[in-house]
Formats: C-alpha cells, sequence, structure tokens
C-alpha cells in the first residue's frame, strides 16, 4: 500500500512488546513518516485482577497503578509536541532501567528528564480525564473488538494482536515494519494466525 489508513496502536508500559512495537513507531515518525496514528491506552492490569474486585480504575487501593499511563495521556492531550519524547522515556524507564513507574516519584523522575514540569503534569492528571479514558478506551476495544492485550492494532472494524522481537535498527526500518503490519491487515484479512514455532537468535 502506497497510503496507509487511520490506525490505532495500544500500550501499555508494563510491556516489553508494547514497548518495541511503539519504537517502532515513534521512529517511524520521527523519520518522516506521514501517518494517522492513534496512541491507545490500555492497562493489563485490568485482566489480571481478582475475581470480584473493582475495576482498576475505580480501585482506591490502587490509585497509583495507572498513573505511568495517566501521565502520558496528560503529555500527548496538553503537551501533543512532547508526547512522543514522554512516550519513550517511560518505555524505557521501565524496560532499560527497570522502574516500577507505580508511583508519582517515579514517574516523576522520568518527565524532569524530558525537561517537563512534574507538577504542571500532574494538574492535568488529577483532573480525572485520563483515567476516564483509560477505561472507555478497555471497554470499547473489549466490546468492539475483543481485545485481550497490548501491543493490538486497529484499522477500522479489524484489530490484531502484534509482537515484534527486535527493536528498530534505523527510521527506514521501524517505517517498514509498521507499513508492512498495516498493509498485511488490509490486504491480507484472511490470514487470522501467521505465528513462528521457533525463534531464531
Amino acid at each position: 500500500m502506497s497510503t496507509l489508513p487511520a490506525f490505532e496502536v495500544t500500550y501499555d508500559y508494563l510491556c516489553p512488546f508494547a514497548r518495541i512495537v511503539h519504537e517502532h513507531l515513534v521512529e517511524g515518525l520521527r523519520a518522516g513518516a506521514g501517518w494517522d496514528v492513534t496512541f491507545t491506552p490500555w492497562t493489563l492490569l485490568q485482566g489480571h485482577k481478582d475475581d470480584g474486585a473493582p475495576d482498576v480504575w475505580d480501585d482506591a487501593s490502587r490509585s497509583n497503578d495507572l498513573v505511568a499511563l495517566e501521565a502520558g495521556l496528560a503529555v500527548r492531550d496538553a503537551w501533543p509536541d512532547r508526547f512522543l519524547d514522554v512516550h519513550l522515556a517511560l518505555f524505557r524507564a521501565r524496560h532499560d532501567r527497570s522502574m516500577r513507574l507505580a508511583s508519582r516519584e517515579d514517574v516523576a523522575i522520568v518527565l524532569r528528564e524530558v525537561a517537563l514540569d512534574p507538577d504542571a503534569v500532574f494538574e492535568v492528571v488529577d483532573g480525572g480525564a485520563a483515567r476516564k479514558e483509560i477505561a472507555a478506551s478497555w471497554r470499547r476495544l473489549v466490546d468492539e473488538h475483543e481485545a485481550f492485550g497490548v501491543p493490538t492494532f486497529v484499522v477500522g472494524d479489524d484489530a490484531v494482536f502484534v509482537r515484534l522481537m527486535d527493536l528498530p535498527a534505523d527510521g527506514g526500518d521501524a517505517t517498514r515494519t509498521i507499513e508492512q503490519i498495516v498493509s498485511l491487515m488490509v490486504d491480507r484479512p484472511t490470514i487470522n494466525e501467521f505465528k513462528h514455532t521457533t525463534i531464531s537468535r
């Protein structure tokens, strides 16, 4: 395909495979890819909560568990020109530095490293819109697409869970990889599963 349709991709900063796909997305965009892509939050914690427990976004005892997602959304909406920097910084803090990102203190460290004021970001978080979006995105993706994890690509009425194993080599590699995924979804909708039985290393 020469031009990709609009698409969205889910993420949770806890997931290493979401990190790999979103590194491709960001590097592709920085290399000039003109994609119309929506970055959609998804919390893996909701799928692992105890039976009978409240939804994660309504559970006061887990008030900090979504803080990284909330901060990322706050930046996406209030400082959109800084979102890609923050997005990658949060993924890298979690997976390169093993930061839990389950406290405002952890997230504040990352925000300061990319020259954003944590107090300003948390003021937006405290408005509640980000948490509401996390809940709404979860329900929509489950109800409309039976989504089960991250990263999931959504193009129109079609949703596909994708797992890449390697970070992008450069912007060109990132662009080709994302365009191959989306093009495959659009051009070959009859492919339901395509999974290597072993991984070559």
